[in-house]
């Protein structure tokens, strides 16, 4: 469907953008700008990592258990938490560290980027598809 350009341009202007945006918002709330951009970077490269690994590990262990790899829906959510509790946990000493906050402030301020991120998925995929749509 999407040739490796168009998946590498969408992913690319997925980190930039994103990235842009954190640090922005996060920078209005007293937090030194250098240190919000050096998080988001490393952050970026864990997700995307931990991306990586977490679908490998998760589609082996579906053909091992089920010997299949489509995924029910029930699947599906399972696999999303899992990523997501897995980013936080991998995540959340970093933050604190970088930030200078205490393990809850950091769980807070993550969970308040897994839900920034959940909005900006959906409107940058929507304003990607608009703006180079799939072609059949």
């Amino acid at each position: 469907m999407r040739t490796t350009f168009d998946r590498i341009r969408h992913a690319i202007g997925f980190e930039i953008i994103g990235l842009i945006l954190m640090v922005g918002i996060l920078s209005q709330f007293g937090f030194e700008l250098g240190h919000v951009g050096i998080m988001g970077i490393f952050f970026s490269i864990v997700a995307t990592v931990w991306n990586y690994l977490y679908n490998l590990w998760f589609d082996r262990l579906m053909y091992k258990k089920y010997n299949v790899t489509q995924k029910t829906m029930s699947q599906r959510i399972v696999h999303s938490l899992g990523f997501e509790v897995g980013l936080l946990i991998s995540t959340i000493p970093a933050l604190a560290w970088v930030l200078n906050v205490s393990l809850w402030h950091a769980l807070v301020l993550d969970i308040g980027m897994v839900i920034f991120y959940l909005f900006y998925a959906y409107g940058y995929n929507l304003i990607y598809d608009r703006i180079y749509p799939i072609d059949l």
